[in-house]
Parts: C-alpha cells; sequence; structure tokens
C-alpha cells in the first residue's frame, strides 16, 4: 500500500521547488569550458520525473522541469530506420505495452547485449512509425503504484522531440533547462551496423546546442565512444562508472581495466583528457555498509576535483528500499523514508550533482543546505 504522506510530500515539494528553482544560468558547466561548478549543485531529473510518471515520457521530463530540475536526462537506443528514441535500455518489454500487443508477438527474441542474453523486443526491431503505436508503462509498478495510472498515455519520444521540449520549457519557465543524454549500450548498436553517435551529434547540431556555453551533458559507461564524441562535440561530456564491473567496450577488446581502476587518480586523470566530469554509482561516493547504513566518503570527489572533473553520482529515491538502512520508515519497500538525510550527506560530501527520480525532494534539499534558515 503507497504511503499516505506521498501525495502530501510530493504536493507540498512540487510547491516549494517551482518557487526555489535557481535562476537561468546556473546549471553546472564543464570544468575548463565554462568555469567550475555553479555554487548550487545541479538537479537532474533521472529519465524524467521518473518518481511520478512512467519514465523516458515527455510527460516525465516536463514535470521534472516544472519541479525545478537543472537538466531532464534522457536515455537514447535506436529504431530500425535510424531514428534515436528515449528509453532505458534496448529492449523494450518492460516499458511499453508491446507485450500486449499481438501483431509484434513474432517480433519477441533473445540478444546478447553487454555480453549479458535479454529476452523481449527490442528498440531496433521496430521502425519509428511501428513505435509510436505503443505506449508507455511503469517500469516498477511493485514501488510505484501510483504510476501505473498513467500506463497507455504516453508515447515513446524521439530525442528531437526532448530537445524540442526543453527549448519549449526554458522559455516558458524563464530559465535555460539542460538536457544530459546517455547513449545506451553504444558497442552493441555499433555492432549491428547502427551506432549511436551520428544521430546524437546531427540532433544536438541541428538544435543549434553543439557549443561550449551550452546546456548539455552527454554521457556513457563505454569509454571510446567519448573519446570519439571529445573531438565532434563542444558540450560536456561525462563518463558513467557502476559500483562494479567494467565497461563494456573495454571488455570486448580484451582490456583488463574495469571501474575500480577507472574511480583511481591514474584513471581519473586519464578520464580528464576527454571528460568534463563522471557519474558515479553514488556507493563510490558514500558506501554502504554490511547492514546497508550509509558510511564515510570516501576520496573520490575530492581525487576528481583534483583534476577538473565534475562529480553527479547517481541515482537517489524517495523510497525505502532505495535507501539506506538508517533513513528508512517502518514501512514497507514502497513507502517514502528520510531522503533528505541521504542528499544532505552526499551534498555535504561535496558532490556537483545528483540524478534524481523525484527531482522536487532535491531541490527541497538543496535549498535547505543552501539557506538553512530560509
Amino acid at each position: 500500500m503507497p504511503s499516505p504522506l506521498r501525495g502530501l510530500v510530493a504536493a507540498a515539494l512540487t510547491t516549494l521547488a517551482l518557487v526555489s528553482a535557481p535562476p537561468a544560468g546556473t546549471f553546472a558547466r564543464a570544468p575548463g569550458r565554462a568555469g567550475r561548478p555553479a555554487a548550487a549543485p545541479v538537479v537532474i531529473g533521472h529519465r524524467g520525473a521518473s518518481g511520478y510518471r512512467p519514465e523516458h515520457t515527455l510527460a516525465a521530463y516536463e514535470l521534472a522541469a516544472r519541479m525545478g530540475a537543472d537538466f531532464i536526462e534522457p536515455d537514447l537506443v535506436t529504431t530500425s530506420d535510424g531514428v534515436l528514441v528515449a528509453r532505458h535500455e534496448p529492449e523494450i518489454g518492460g516499458t511499453t505495452d508491446v507485450a500486449a500487443r499481438p501483431e509484434f508477438a513474432e517480433r519477441r527474441t533473445t540478444k546478447t547485449i553487454d555480453g549479458v542474453a535479454h529476452d523481449g523486443w527490442f528498440a531496433e526491431d521496430f521502425t519509428l512509425a511501428e513505435l509510436r503505436t505503443l505506449r508507455a508503462t511503469e517500469r516498477i509498478p511493485e514501488i510505484r503504484q501510483e504510476n501505473t495510472i498513467y500506463d497507455g498515455r504516453y508515447r515513446v519520444p524521439t530525442f528531437d522531440e526532448v530537445l524540442a521540449l526543453r527549448e519549449r520549457l526554458s522559455d516558458e519557465l524563464g530559465r535555460e533547462i539542460g538536457v544530459y543524454p546517455e547513449t545506451k549500450s553504444p558497442s552493441y548498436f555499433a555492432s549491428i551496423g547502427r551506432p549511436l553517435e551520428p544521430a546524437l551529434v546531427a540532433a544536438i547540431e541541428r538544435a543549434g546546442l553543439n557549443r561550449p556555453d551550452a546546456p548539455v551533458f552527454v554521457q556513457s559507461f563505454e569509454t571510446q565512444n567519448l573519446r570519439a564524441l571529445r573531438g565532434q562535440l563542444k558540450v560536456g561530456l561525462i563518463q558513467l562508472m557502476q559500483a562494479t564491473g567494467a565497461p563494456a567496450d573495454l571488455a570486448a577488446a580484451g582490456d583488463p581495466r574495469g571501474y575500480a581502476d577507472l574511480v583511481t587518480p591514474q584513471g581519473l586523470a586519464d578520464i580528464a583528457t576527454y571528460a568534463d566530469g563522471i557519474g558515479p554509482d553514488k556507493d563510490l561516493v558514500i558506501g554502504r555498509d554490511a547492514s546497508e547504513a550509509l558510511g564515510e566518503p570516501t576520496a573520490l570527489v575530492t581525487d576528481a576535483h583534483a583534476v577538473g572533473l565534475l562529480v553527479h553520482p547517481y541515482t537517489f529515491r524517495n523510497e525505502n528500499r532505495f535507501l539506506p538502512a538508517q533513513f528508512r520508515s517502518h514501512g514497507g519497500e514502497a513507502d517514502y523514508g528520510d531522503a533528505f538525510a541521504e542528499y544532505e550527506a552526499f551534498l555535504r560530501a561535496g558532490v556537483d550533482g545528483v540524478f534524481t527520480d523525484s527531482p522536487d525532494t532535491a531541490v527541497a534539499a538543496r535549498a535547505a543546505l543552501l539557506d538553512p534558515v530560509g
């Protein structure tokens, strides 16, 4: 059963976020391009306001901006006819109603992506016109049952539509809304002859955003595509990092380095030659002990800042399932815990921004830290 506080918290914090959003131009800029980070850490709407609407929909992105997010974050995959669309991964069975569409039943298949077998339906097997017939659904309905009321209402957006929304919202809200696209499984898409990067660069160019002062960061868990993009894009680039494992492109090439090597001072210095920041799993910034309680900050923020890299950890969420043990409430997994305590710990650790499913709580936490008596 959803927490009885959920609606009250969302309503109250949405109001606070709308009045406490930073003024135009205060989002973080890539160090060495447009100065060090802004005074206020940035809030990145992770897949939009996905705590309140099905992820990667225009409704989720718009709500994130109206809640005060500085950036909206679309993950990008491609259709069979080469159009970039916003989905968390190539497999779309978990976030659309494709499984209920008999006309696409024969499209179900198994594919190996980044070394892992996935069963389902895949964006690259659909034309844009076919994908347009599908509708988005909530990815984790057992946690976000309230989001399921929106199942079937929104279609899968293209990257061009996300960029157009960004421009419209910037005009309406009177402040620059940034966009923070991620290329999903780029080595996989390149291996099947559908590389993501040419369409990404073209879309950014069409939108007039390929400039050093643009409110854009491009991110990837892989490394070689970011190195190549450094020569094509003037916007900020972010090296994503998991808590375990290795970048898929390095593993495929027989490179023994994993993410543990990338977070060392030497690894960070290498990243700084092609990227402007890192997006680490938040456990790399402040780990958890065996009881799932939050511990002390690691050296990652200090080491990254020493070589001029921004630090934008992921992913912050309000629900007990995702919070450190000491911040969970007495309710179930779907109930809200003390998300503000977690935000405060990371903001005090010096991060330059946060990826969050609930931009309103992040904006409120930032406001409280910057103006504790306001």
